[in-house]
């Protein structure tokens, strides 16, 4: 229950009155590129296809990261026979799934936590079970469910040490919105430890999923032609980089090229649409850039290439000796997966900042497969070494290829622990039948 005066229904009195401005909000955020213009009503509840008539398991993710650790459960769903639906909340995360997800599995838009919205959408899809992956804690959307009898699993479930110290200070409604989820597989002990403190109940540890998810694609013939125009040229690549990254992957760059002229250094933008921004930024640094969402080739050109594009970051990662993983040198957003990049033959590099991923950076740093810098001196010094020791590159790729495959496991951990559902589910479909 919900106590009269509680956070909680502040919480809720405030999100059902800003309905009225939602919709302003989302044309804000479609003018900004942030939403799909042709997808909004989604946003507010709104079905985008039809329902398929059978047995319907819902999984959502925030964006990319989450929603790619999710398609191995969704592989596996899908082979039982269950209509599946997969929810996330941007538009690259859409794009990517789009090019993804198997044939049969809807993808639609989270509505926004107002509780109009969050009740219209369940109401639709009738979900017999949803999975929300490692921290997406909507009040709405959890009471929503509960209030329908969803059974919901926090899958992949994390919860990091200064994420826990927020919880911590409001301990009631914590453990209300904990309570909503029939069970919480956590990541890690340390995960399932802060999470069983903050009232999760039934926690076990499964393990990461990330280390499940295939390494991501790439088409055979683009890949082709991008290693021919890149042979004999010592290639890296700085990935999901963030506003303040980009300057420091410039200054290494003009580090290292004075010892490595033929040097090809890649920038992927977390978020695509800042492609021209970086572009501007390294001309203004005299340097020969491209970019791939103008069409434009690496050819030798050019020093620098902007893969500025959804869903090609295998397509590049299979094209370097190493991997700098953004979002980790600058403080808040804590650290992309480097598990991609280690399992397609690179070396890695992270700055200081890896807090969303701290237990898997370690891994990877005990296990020689990654090394930490600290600035653009130390990422153009650590760069150079290992273009300019391609064995030693080797090694620590084997490296990064080696831990990745001994942390795997988690998907079969996952999927027993939720067997007594889908077996529910199951018994629930017969009965209903006869």
């Amino acid at each position: 229950m919900i106590g009269k005066g509680s956070i909680l229904t502040g919480y809720r009195l405030l999100t059902a009155l800003f309905e009225p401005a939602a919709a302003g909000l989302l044309v804000w955020r479609r003018r900004r590129g942030k939403e799909d213009p042709t997808r909004l009503a989604e946003r507010r509840g709104y079905p985008g296809v039809k329902r398929p008539n059978k047995t319907l398991v819902w999984l959502h993710g925030a964006s990319v990261g989450e929603t790619v650790t999710l398609l191995p459960l969704v592989a596996q769903l899908q082979k039982r026979g269950l209509a599946v639906l997969v929810t996330s909340g941007t538009v690259t995360s859409a794009r990517l799934l789009a090019a993804r997800l198997p044939a049969g599995v809807i993808h639609q838009y989270l509505p926004l936590d107002v509780p109009r919205y969050m009740r219209r959408f369940l109401d639709y899809w009738r979900p017999e079970l949803g999975l929300i992956c490692e921290s997406e804690i909507w009040p709405n959307l959890l009471i929503e469910a509960r209030r329908r009898a969803v059974p919901l699993v926090l899958v992949n479930a994390r919860m990091s040490k200064r994420s826990f110290a927020r919880w911590y200070k409001t301990p009631q409604t914590s453990r209300f919105l904990l309570s909503c989820f029939e069970s919480c597989l956590a990541q890690s002990k340390g995960d399932g430890e802060r999470l069983a403190q903050l009232g999760a109940p039934r926690v076990s540890i499964a393990g990461n999923l990330k280390f499940d998810v295939p390494a991501p694609p790439a088409d055979a013939n683009t890949l082709a032609m991008l290693d021919g125009l890149t042979t004999g040229r010592p290639v890296w690549i700085a990935a999901s980089t963030h506003p303040g990254e980009e300057e420091l992957v410039i200054a290494a760059h003009l580090g290292i090229k004075p010892h490595l002229p033929k040097l090809l250094t890649i920038i992927v933008p977390r978020h695509p649409q800042r492609g021209i921004e970086i572009e501007a930024l390294a001309q203004a640094n005299g340097i020969a850039v491209a970019r791939r969402a103008s069409g434009d080739m690496p050819e030798r050109d050019v020093e620098v290439y902007i893969a500025d594009t959804v869903n090609e970051l295998g397509l590049f990662y299979r094209l370097s000796q190493v991997a700098f993983l953004g979002g980790s040198l600058v403080p808040l957003i804590g650290g992309h997966n480097p598990i991609e990049p280690a399992k397609l033959g690179c070396a890695l590099l992270h700055g200081p900042y890896v807090h969303n991923n701290a237990e898997i950076f370690a891994a990877f740093d005990q296990g020689g497969g990654a090394r930490e810098v600290a600035d653009a001196q130390a990422l153009a010094g650590a760069v150079h070494r290992w273009l300019s020791d391609p064995a030693s590159a080797r090694q620590a790729a084997r490296a990064s290829a080696q831990t990745s495959t001994q942390l795997g496991g988690a998907l079969g951990r996952t999927m027993q622990a939720l067997e007594p559902l889908l077996m529910r589910m199951a018994l629930g479909q017969r009965d209903s039948s006869l």
